[in-house]
């Protein structure tokens, strides 16, 4: 707990409120998508089986965290990836994981090879 006493509360709340628009499956969706080039809402609304409300209330509270950015064009807006920053955060977490699920998936082999040998 040392980092939480030489880190200010307010930088604190702002690292949770990034955190916090990471932690939605479908906005994790949506940057991923984002990933591989810009899009504009309905092609997002399409490739997601979701409706245009739910795609735009993401949309927005992605581009309010300033993850990620609008371009005008005509009567669309193209959205892209301004923070790239995710994007190494999520292989991060997605390494940890795999390694994570890897050593259970090892321990549970171990367990189940034990109990074969022991009848």
């Amino acid at each position: 707990m040392a980092i939480a006493n030489s880190v200010p509360p307010e930088v604190l709340e702002q690292v949770a409120e990034y955190f916090n628009i990471l932690s939605n499956p479908m906005r994790l969706q949506i940057l991923n998508l984002l990933g591989e080039g810009e899009k504009c809402v309905q092609e997002l609304v399409e490739i997601t089986q979701t409706s245009q409300a739910n795609v735009s209330k993401h949309l927005k509270i992605m581009l309010q965290g300033g993850i990620i950015n609008r371009r005008p064009e005509g009567t669309s807006a193209y959205y892209y990836i301004e923070d790239s920053l995710i994007f190494d955060l999520s292989h991060l977490v997605c390494n940890h994981l795999a390694e994570k699920m890897e050593k259970q998936a090892l321990k549970f082999r171990n367990i189940t090879l034990a109990q074969q040998k022991n009848k």
